[in-house]
């Protein structure tokens, strides 16, 4: 869980990396850190949900710990409270009474090797030249941009020498969607995510996957016009313009035209000199938008003053540069409002 953490001593939001341990929650600066920033012991805690100590802000759930110094936590929407909720105090009954509270790991739960890193595994998958190949598909009346089967993945990972048969496949697969790494797209492998299996990646040509931070998008045919609707471009303009956008790979620095549109919530990127055609999109439900005073390599490219960053649910850093301060100001607000009531 990437949620926002309310500071104790600077009275401001962060976005942490949490982790409900087997005696209390660690929470981290971001997901690759080794050691976390702090721990709240969760033995002799309370927890209190809804939180309505912030009028402002909703979805917002408190811990108070023994010697009753207040946390507050507030995550991107009602579902991933309530399910966080449910489990901190599963945890504190589980601890209060004596017992160990045992928390669902991937890798104990579906007996991943030790040496095996799945995030360098995904990087291998992202490759373009020699990775798993992103398809439009289609299947019940929709169409499927940005992804591919579950037997494809499996199929990728033995003819890499990434596992020696299908069943050891499947166990990897299985690694990457618990950790966010492959996210269902189809109907039949959302409800196989949803189930209480933690292995229940589907290996079949029917069941659709796609990369956490790839440009997916689903689209559907009309049941009274044969056209194309695409789902992100439903929403209401709320606010277009153009900002500098830091590029993922090279880090260069590009005049982007911006569409914001809520529910869906989505903010879709395209270069001004050529046509409609966007470049990317980025979904922004459960997004994280901070104003910030520095990004590395900016100053080499003359870019500096009025940046803000964007970090998406599954942890997708964007860096962006208004044109004034006040413009940003405008930039966030609209951003953060559709972030939060669009889906």
């Amino acid at each position: 869980m990437k949620p926002g953490k309310k500071g104790t001593v600077l009275n401001s939001w962060k976005a942490v990396w949490v982790v409900l341990s087997e005696d209390g929650l660690e929470f981290y600066k971001k997901k690759t850190d080794s050691s976390p920033k702090g721990m709240i012991p969760l033995k002799t805690a309370t927890l209190t949900s809804p939180c309505q100590d912030f009028n402002k802000r909703t979805l917002v759930f408190k811990i108070t710990s023994e010697k009753k110094q207040d946390h507050f936590f507030q995550a991107s929407h009602v579902e991933e409270r309530e399910l966080w909720v449910k489990d901190i105090k599963r945890a504190i009954t589980c601890l209060q009474g004596g017992k160990k509270f045992a928390r669902r790991s991937t890798r104990r739960s579906i007996r991943l090797p030790d040496q095996v890193n799945l995030a360098e595994l995904y990087t291998l998958m992202r490759d373009q030249d020699d990775g798993v190949r992103e398809l439009k598909l289609e299947q019940e009346h929709r169409v499927f941009n940005h992804c591919f089967t579950g037997a494809t993945v499996i199929e990728w990972l033995i003819s890499k020498n990434k596992a020696r048969n299908r069943p050891e496949a499947h166990m990897l697969a299985a690694g990457l969607m618990n950790e966010g790494f492959l996210q269902p797209a189809s109907d039949q492998s959302k409800e196989a995510a949803e189930s209480e299996e933690q292995t229940a990646f589907l290996d079949k040509t029917e069941a659709l996957y796609y990369f956490a931070d790839s440009g997916f998008f689903c689209e559907g045919y009309s049941s009274d016009e044969d056209v194309l609707l695409k789902e992100e471009f439903r929403g209401n303009i709320v606010k277009q313009g153009c900002l500098l956008k830091q590029g993922h790979r090279r880090k260069n620095w590009k005049v982007r035209k911006f569409i914001l549109r809520d529910d869906p919530a989505y903010m879709h990127y395209y270069d001004p000199t050529k046509g409609d055609d966007p470049l990317g999109s980025i979904h922004l439900r459960g997004s994280v938008i901070t104003a910030v005073e520095f990004v590395p390599d900016a100053k080499k490219y003359d870019v500096d003053g009025n940046l803000f960053e964007i970090i998406t649910s599954e942890e997708t850093h964007y860096f962006f540069q208004a044109a004034t301060a006040e413009e940003r100001k405008d930039w966030i607000k609209a951003i953060q409002a559709v972030s939060k009531s669009g889906k």
